[in-house]
């Protein structure tokens, strides 16, 4: 699979003719209309067998087989060269399809109102044959223990047509907001915390649901321990019923970050107690605050480098934002909040106001800039094949056990085609 970067005076056709594919296969695989006009920047995804590579100056073969992880001579017989010829800038080398490896992929989806959307059902169906597990977003703890339920439709079907295990997510949400109080009650009521264990068990037996996930945020710090005895408590009663037990995480990078959304989880804890955690590497960008990638490269290696540090990397799935945000300049604190937009709605926004998308390559995200109707800065960061391949990349380096999205329903075509290039996709149900 080649990752192409449109250049200024690129065609579809030209494109196409440079990698020996169609317009109607490139188009295709990245969800354009073949005669829409191309943005300068944009990453396209090219659906051939391995890739090729153009040398720049200085470059001898042996130097770009060691950067590419490739064994040199078996690259030099591959395209018909010696190892230690001399290659001009610009020739171009054939890479060969790496291995894929496994790992287990699941991706939230969050239902509102009474009824799944039909774009939410679509967004499903397109996903499913990539996923490992599916999770409705959420079960609501109630404050008598018991759950609310969001609504499922035909999740259930989806998820038996694919192979892929239902997740039951369970949460402290209350008034959509992660309530410390309402996680205190169950924490800490024995009454309410055993008819909690109770419902969630008659739940997924209900429903088909094989794995339980607690996401139980923003708790309050002295309840660290409270939450660690739950979590031994449930994974006894659920493991015992021949489910998963999984947990979702704030992205810290030590033991002792203090704040209410990290101070309570204990990595070391949930390494120990869960089957896997999902770690919420995303987020630095966030809706009210200042524009910046959403999870920059760095910032989740150095989470994610900490995490292995407390637990095996084969319970750990680094959590992938499947959105951006639009931000309309000046940001001032406490102003208005950015708009979420699909990699998808971020092209065309650059393809409506004529703009060059930029790479920030310590980031690895892509980003552009432009002025609406009534003359208001805005700048745009998101996702495109480039960020979600740099993460692919870290994701195998560190052994991981896979990746979960939030959420489904936000047009990334690019990352499913490159995930499959990748990876081998874990189905256990």
């Amino acid at each position: 699979m080649q990752i192409h970067v449109v250049q200024k005076g690129q065609s579809l056709y030209r494109i196409s003719q440079l990698y020996g594919s169609s317009i109607e296969a490139i188009a295709a695989a990245n969800e354009m209309i073949p005669s829409e006009s191309l943005v300068i920047g944009q990453a396209l995804v090219i659906p051939i067998a391995g890739s090729y590579y153009w040398v720049h100056a200085g470059e001898s073969l042996y130097m770009i087989a060691a950067k590419l992880g490739l064994d040199g001579q078996t690259l030099a017989d591959m395209n018909g060269v010696h190892l230690y010829q001399h290659l001009p800038v610009g020739f171009r080398l054939y890479i060969p399809p790496t291995p894929r490896t496994q790992a287990e992929v699941n991706a939230y989806l969050e239902p509102r109102g009474t009824d799944v959307a039909p774009t939410l059902i679509q967004s499903a169906k397109e996903a499913a044959p990539h996923l490992t597990y599916l999770a409705p977003f959420s079960f609501r703890i109630q404050r008598d223990g018991t759950l609310h339920a969001p609504p499922l439709d035909d999740l259930r079907t989806i998820a038996a047509q694919h192979n892929v295990t239902l997740m039951l997510v369970v949460t402290n949400l209350e008034n959509d907001q992660f309530s410390a109080e309402l996680g205190h009650i169950f924490l800490t009521d024995e009454t309410v915390q055993n008819r909690l264990l109770q419902t969630i068990q008659s739940t997924a037996k209900q429903y088909g649901f094989k794995d339980i996930h607690f996401d139980i945020e923003h708790l309050f710090p002295d309840d660290r321990e409270a939450y660690n005895r739950f979590l031994r408590k449930a994974a006894d009663q659920i493991h015992q019923q021949g489910y998963l037990m999984s947990t979702a995480l704030a992205p810290k990078t030590s033991a002792a970050q203090a704040g209410q959304w990290y101070s309570a989880h204990d990595y070391k804890a949930h390494g120990q107690i869960a089957d896997f955690v999902v770690i919420m590497t995303y987020e630095w960008g966030y809706s009210g605050g200042p524009p910046m990638a959403v999870s920059p490269i760095g910032p989740v290696r150095k989470v994610l480098e900490y995490a292995i540090s407390e637990m095996p990397a084969s319970k750990i799935m680094m959590g992938q934002n499947l959105y951006g945000y639009d931000w309309t300049l000046p940001f001032v604190k406490g102003g208005a909040f950015a708009k979420a937009v699909s990699p998808q709605a971020a092209i065309q926004l650059a393809r409506k106001y004529h703009s060059q998308i930029l790479y920030d390559y310590t980031a690895q995200a892509p980003h552009f800039n432009y002025w609406d109707e009534n003359g208001k800065e805005h700048t745009v960061w998101f996702e495109d094949a480039r960020s979600i391949q740099a993460k692919f990349s870290l994701l195998k380096e560190l052994g991981l056990r896979g990746i979960s999205y939030w959420k489904l329903g936000l047009k990334f075509p690019q990352n499913w085609l490159l995930l499959e290039d990748r990876f081998k996709v874990v189905k256990r149900a």
